[in-house]
């Protein structure tokens, strides 16, 4: 019977810790710098912040747009101040109308 020996070279003992090495440092790089990293989930909080501010401020305006829908209903305001305040608002007349501007009231506007 036959058996062969190999002499162990120096550098198949470090394949192992090599390897893993290259993936350690290939996960920890990605830990860090990945789309769900640990900088980049700063980043994320930040946006988030920023995202929830900007919504705040649209249920506001939103909030505000529909108490000034419920006001122009026809039990809150008359017809004719409604349709003065729409006009003023769009500056905007009829062909028949005569428009007379008051520099006082309106600002300076022209």
């Amino acid at each position: 019977m036959l058996t062969r020996q190999r002499k162990r070279s120096r550098l198949s003992g470090l394949i192992l810790p090599g390897v893993t090495a290259a993936y350690l440092a290939y996960f920890g790089f990605w830990s860090f710098h990945g789309d769900y990293g640990i900088w980049a989930a700063t980043q994320l909080q930040a946006d988030a912040v920023r995202l929830q501010a900007e919504l705040d401020a649209l249920v506001k305006q939103h909030d505000d747009l529909k108490r000034h829908i419920a006001l122009l209903g026809p039990d809150a305001v008359e017809a004719d101040l409604l349709d003065e305040k729409a006009r003023a608002e769009l500056e905007m007349a009829r062909p028949d109308e005569i428009v007379i501007f008051d520099s006082a009231r309106s600002g300076g506007r022209h």
